[in-house]
């Protein structure tokens, strides 16, 4: 949770009256670029630490204190920002730790930039913006910028299995297609990576010109196979680990049990939904389909109105999920209001028509779900599954 400081509310262009230090941190690989601005200074200050060095980013904060005290006579609590990315969670983990520091973490692309065609992008340019971007934030500019919740160390964790699941499955479908493309180059088609038997068809298929297969082309698939057979084990290690704690949390009322319980999501689709998105505080329906990135994007301007889709701002894993579930509800699902909606809406128009109103689904059936698991708002119409 974070701590908030009293500071004085009026605006300036140039605070010098902050009542707290504002810090923001530009992470490198080598080195880190401490940003601040402190009460009784115009100017912001640099200092530079080595990357990963914790004790000297505590260094530098303290003497911001003791400068600060030695201008304005007492010591004054640290206010940081810095951009998710390359480094995750854990400098915010520390930071946040003493009593005197406020940790904030920010989106970058919610960040406002020039528009210009050609524009100066240093660290020491983007740390002065932070600053800027973290000053209008505690001036309550709603707008200014998207702050990221951080999630907790157990959380984080708890991603790890379903992330790790779609990589190894990528990798998986990458060696599939490529023993398949090897073997169309000999005429070959309809043979299938994925069948236990596949080690036996291999021996038995013959090119289009009525060849067995070339010994170092055999050799090669042979070796893909190999790789294949190691995802498939490792995926299957990954699916028991996640089962394994789903069963340790789920009870009757838990949200995994009850998505599983509605027929058409399984499995790997309910840990998808709980981990990366429905384990998270929403206030409305408004910030679950903006979390998912299905939130629409308005243009308008004078005479112009028009739609430019979904803002793809979110999660893309769980959008990503939610688009291929609401194909699935369709066929499972049929009888609910929004499989209903769906067909109502698009009649007999093309198929563009339909992968544009199946995205407006996804957002629907997503608010749906979170009605469900947090307030347990049963879906109209919706069929239980037969366990």
């Amino acid at each position: 949770m974070h701590k908030a400081f009293d500071h004085p509310a009026t605006p300036a262009a140039i605070r010098v009256d902050l009542g707290a230090i504002f810090v923001s941190l530009e992470l490198g690989k080598s080195s880190w670029l401490i940003t601040s601005l402190s009460p009784g200074s115009e100017k912001m200050s640099r200092h530079t630490v080595q990357g990963g060095d914790v004790a000297g980013l505590f260094a530098c904060f303290t003497a911001l204190r003791e400068r600060a005290r030695a201008r304005e006579g007492r010591l004054f609590p640290l206010v940081v920002i810095q951009e998710a990315g390359l480094d995750g969670f854990w400098i915010d983990r520390v930071v946040n730790k003493e009593d005197w520091i406020e940790s904030h973490v920010v989106d970058a692309a919610s960040i406002a930039v020039s528009r210009k065609h050609r524009r100066a992008k240093t660290d020491r340019i983007d740390g002065e913006m932070l600053v800027r971007t973290l000053l209008a934030f505690k001036r309550g500019e709603a707008r200014v910028c998207s702050m990221v919740r951080p999630p907790s160390r157990e959380e984080e964790d708890r991603r790890r299995l379903g992330r790790e699941r779609k990589v190894l499955v990528g990798e998986r479908t990458r060696h599939i297609n490529r023993v398949k493309g090897l073997l169309f180059g000999q005429g070959i088609r309809g043979y299938q990576p994925l069948r236990r038997d596949r080690r036996a068809c291999l021996d038995e298929l013959r090119t289009g010109d009525g060849y067995p297969l070339p010994k170092h082309l055999k050799s090669q698939i042979g070796r893909e196979l190999d790789r294949i057979e190691l995802l498939m084990e490792q995926i299957k290690a990954v699916e028991g680990e996640r089962d394994e704690l789903a069963q340790m949390s789920v009870n009757e009322h838990s949200p995994v049990a009850q998505l599983q319980g509605l027929k058409g999501i399984g499995a790997e689709f309910a840990a998808v939904l709980t981990q990366e998105g429905l384990f998270r505080h929403f206030n409305n329906r408004r910030q679950v389909a903006a979390y998912a990135g299905l939130a629409p994007s308005p243009w308008k301007s004078g005479s112009i109105d028009r739609e430019q889709g979904v803002s793809k701002s979110g999660n893309p894993r769980l959008r990503t999920t939610m688009i291929q579930l609401a194909w699935l509800w369709l066929r499972y699902q049929p009888d609910t209001a929004l499989a209903q909606w769906f067909h109502e809406h698009i009649g007999a128009r093309s198929n563009r028509s339909r992968k544009t109103a199946i995205v407006a689904l996804a957002r629907k059936l997503l608010v749906a779900l979170w009605k469900y698991v947090t307030s347990g708002v049963v879906i109209d119409g919706a069929v239980l599954a037969q366990r």
